[in-house]
Order: C-alpha cells, then sequence, then structure tokens
C-alpha cells in the first residue's frame, strides 16, 4: 500500500490529473452531463423553456425563480454542479412538508427533514444558526404546518444572498438570457 503521494509512480500521478482535470471539465458543462457523472433519481419534469425576459426577472427576484419549474430545475442543477444542493433540497423539502394534512405524516415527514437537514451531522446539513435550530427542534416537538419556518426563511436568504448571484454568473444562467 502507498504511504502518500511520493511513493506513487510518476505515471499515477499524471493519470489521477488527468482524472480530475476530466471530471472538473465535465461538472462545468450543462446538465446532461452532469447527470452522466451523478445520476440523480429526482430529475425534474421536462418542463417548457422560457423567454430571456423570464429568466432576467429571477435576477432580482429568487421567488419568481424557485416558482418557476424550469428555473427551479436549472437552479438545482446549477446547485449540484457546485455540490452544494442541500440548501434547495431543504427548501423544497419544506415547501413539500407544508402541503401534507394528515397529523401522522406530517410527524413522520418533520423526522426525517430533521434528520436529513437539521441535527448536528445530518447527510445534508444545513447551515442555520444555533437560535434558529432550537425554535425548530422546539416546534418539531408538536409538528405543524409551520413548524420549519424560521429555518426555511434563513436558508431562503441565505440563497438569495449567496446562491442566486453565483447563478446569474454561472452559464446556466447566461445560456437563459441570450
Amino acid at each position: 500500500m502507498c504511504k502518500g503521494l511520493a511513493a506513487l509512480p510518476h505515471t499515477c500521478l499524471e493519470r489521477a490529473k488527468e482524472i480530475k482535470t476530466k471530471l472538473g471539465t465535465l461538472l462545468q458543462k450543462p446538465d446532461s452531463a452532469i447527470d452522466l457523472i451523478i445520476p440523480y433519481p429526482e430529475k425534474p419534469a421536462k418542463v417548457q423553456k422560457i423567454s430571456p425576459d423570464e429568466a432576467l426577472q429571477w435576477r432580482e427576484s429568487l421567488e419568481k425563480l424557485l416558482q418557476n419549474a424550469y428555473g427551479l430545475a436549472r437552479f438545482r442543477s446549477f446547485l449540484r454542479s457546485e455540490f452544494s444542493e442541500e440548501n434547495i433540497e431543504f427548501w423544497i423539502a419544506c415547501e413539500e412538508y407544508k402541503k401534507i394534512k394528515s397529523p401522522t405524516k406530517m410527524a413522520e415527514k418533520a423526522k426525517k427533514i430533521y434528520e436529513e437537514f437539521i441535527q448536528m451531522e445530518a447527510p445534508k446539513e444545513v447551515n442555520i444558526d444555533h437560535c434558529t435550530k432550537a425554535v425548530t427542534m422546539k416546534n418539531l416537538v408538536e409538528p405543524s404546518v409551520s413548524s420549519f419556518n424560521e429555518a426555511q426563511k434563513r436558508i431562503f436568504a441565505l440563497m438569495e444572498k449567496d446562491s442566486l448571484p453565483r447563478f446569474v454568473r454561472s452559464e446556466f444562467y447566461q445560456e437563459l438570457i441570450k
């Protein structure tokens, strides 16, 4: 077994660099290339492309972007390409949670969201402050439609401030406004 990079033969290092470069290149390509590299089971439904004018409105409003099925799919693909899709997945999970009517199903979904996104060391842990996490945990004692509202608002604000500007500068978005 090798004891570090120095122990690897020169050709292995070259091959590793080549693979890293190819992977980086593929990850910068549009959705279809990403889906070939990292298949995701929850592919968005095929939706009609939108006009450049519609896409231009997204610069100013994350809310408008998220309300548009095509915009949401493009934004989600962009975040996947950056390996930062946990925020949009949490936001979507919260939106789905709000539609649940059955108290039993609501409690089950709340537990799942908590375990996947909120708890310490969760597989897709979102970045929320301690106070918001505490309020959310308190709300989960008796789950209601508004249990995740504070956390969802924080994540929305984070995406609006951080992810949306990066998306607007990306090729994912620039292709839409041409």
